[in-house]
């Protein structure tokens, strides 16, 4: 009796298990089928609107990149992790490379670093040369939008100095001014991956530590050759970026501001029907920070920035000092309460001299993206900006233009907070519908997933392509 006992019971038990705890197949087909749906959704969110035909003004700068896998080249040279990571603000020997780049990398941080020693750079790129994979593509923030915009369909005018042969691989829509360089400055990426190790360090996302001895952008030298052109163009929005290349140069005396104040005198005398959108990078220097932020964020309609460069732009803003570091990947929650905070410290600012009200913020991060615009300003098309924002994270960082659901994973759950305050409300995330879109006073916020690309081509020039895309969307 007890034998014919368990011939009933144990089919039971394996029912309820595979009930409860369906088989990796299974489970692999549900999540792929989500993830089909929410790209459907994105898809269809970025279709919604027909793309306009806008022009688009953008400067400074310009490069050209040289991308390695930062381990492999670091272990080529016999450059050791060290110890203990260390922070400086400018690099000069072996042993500031691999303590910054040890402090960066055990966060998965993203970091721009001037290096001082031009023996120390050419050795590292000599070497990269060397590395298998190593490659080679324009670079700057200014050219990367550009090239994105041009390619989105947007005429552009770009305000870079760049060698011919730079030049002749430009999209060919582009407009460019500023004077043609023998060579192009040189920026090298040490580029890594998610779960890489180096040391004791293990790095929790995929990133990139950037180190450059760039001596002409730094001086935004094409703010000149824009100031006599940018009125004829006649643009709907001038975008700002690169100045993180400003971060500790060694400028002369009164250099950096006399520069910064050049800019801030174009900005000011911009008719009002041209919009202003700055996009924001890795600063280090607090000093530089505070002026960037009285001479460019306080004359822009529209900012853009990572998960990383939003806590420093908090900081800078409330209490005067820069944030290093920040979370790798960031709660939904505490973001859009970031975002509430510089929306409510810079939406007031007194219009006078040019200065502009911020009546539009975007948001790129690793899991997903969003954007807030206030209500009734010139800003349209919110949620399909954010769809496409979303989608062109995915399509850069693959580097293809169509989405695989196998290259993909998502890593935003089901639903998030609003905020982190006890009284916030839970969003779902509707596969079919997968960007989210509500009101709050005299704004809109919209958050989207992204579908976070498995296999990684490339990380950087990635926040210029995500943000340009979006912001092309909502110009009117």
């Amino acid at each position: 009796m007890s034998n014919l006992k368990y011939v009933f019971v144990i089919p039971v038990l394996v029912a309820l298990l595979a009930y409860f705890y369906p088989s990796d197949y299974d489970y692999e087909n549900d999540m792929n089928e989500r993830l089909q749906q929410i790209l459907s959704g994105l898809l269809r969110a970025e279709k919604k609107i027909a793309q306009p035909k806008a022009k688009i003004a953008i400067g400074f700068g310009g490069c050209r990149d040289m991308f390695v896998d930062g381990l492999a080249l670091l272990d080529a040279l016999k450059f050791e992790a060290p110890e203990n990571p260390e922070h400086f603000m400018s690099v000069d020997t072996q042993q500031e490379l691999t303590k910054m780049m040890a402090y960066f990398f055990q966060h998965g941080a993203a970091a721009e670093r001037y290096v001082g020693n031009d023996t120390l750079f050419n050795q590292l790129t000599r070497a990269a040369k060397t590395i298998p994979g190593y490659k080679e593509a324009i670079g700057g923030n200014a050219p990367a939008m550009a090239q994105r915009l041009a390619q989105e369909g947007a005429e552009v005018l770009l305000a870079a100095k760049l060698s011919k042969d730079t030049r002749k691989a430009l999209h060919s829509s582009l407009h460019v001014l500023g004077d043609v360089l023998e060579e192009d400055d040189i920026h090298l990426i040490l580029e890594y991956k998610t779960g890489d190790k180096w040391g004791k360090f293990t790095s929790p996302r995929a990133n990139r530590f950037i180190v450059h001895s760039d001596n002409s952008n730094p001086l935004l030298e094409t703010v000149d050759d824009l100031e006599k052109e940018i009125i004829k163009f006649d643009p709907s929005v001038l975008v700002v970026g690169g100045l993180q290349m400003m971060d500790n140069f060694p400028f002369q005396n009164g250099q950096m501001e006399s520069r910064l104040g050049k800019l801030r005198s174009l900005l000011a005398t911009l008719p009002r029907k041209i919009n202003t959108h700055f996009e924001m990078a890795s600063f280090s220097d607090p000093v530089l920070l505070q002026k960037i932020i009285s001479t460019v964020v306080e004359y822009s309609d529209s900012l853009g920035m990572n998960e990383q460069e939003l806590p420093n732009l908090v900081n800078i803003l409330q209490y005067g000092n820069v944030s290093l570091l920040s979370d790798a990947h960031p709660r939904v929650a505490s973001v859009l309460d970031q975002m509430r905070q510089v929306y409510k410290l810079l939406k007031d600012t007194k219009e006078t001299d040019g200065k502009r009200k911020l009546t539009r913020l975007h948001v790129h991060t690793l899991a997903y993206q969003a954007i807030l615009t206030t209500k009734g300003s010139s800003w349209k098309n919110t949620m399909s900006a954010t769809a496409k924002a979303s989608l062109t994270a995915h399509r850069h960082v693959c580097g293809s233009n169509y989405i695989h659901t196998q290259k993909s994973k998502l890593l935003l759950d089901d639903s998030f907070s609003s905020s982190i305050s006890s009284s916030s409300t839970r969003i779902p995330v509707h596969e079919k519908r997968p960007v989210s879109c509500w009101d709050e006073d005299d704004y809109q916020i919209c958050v989207a997933p992204v579908l976070v690309c498995t296999q990684v081509k490339q990380t950087a020039g990635g926040g210029d392509n995500i943000s340009s895309a979006g912001l092309l969307v909502q110009v009117n």
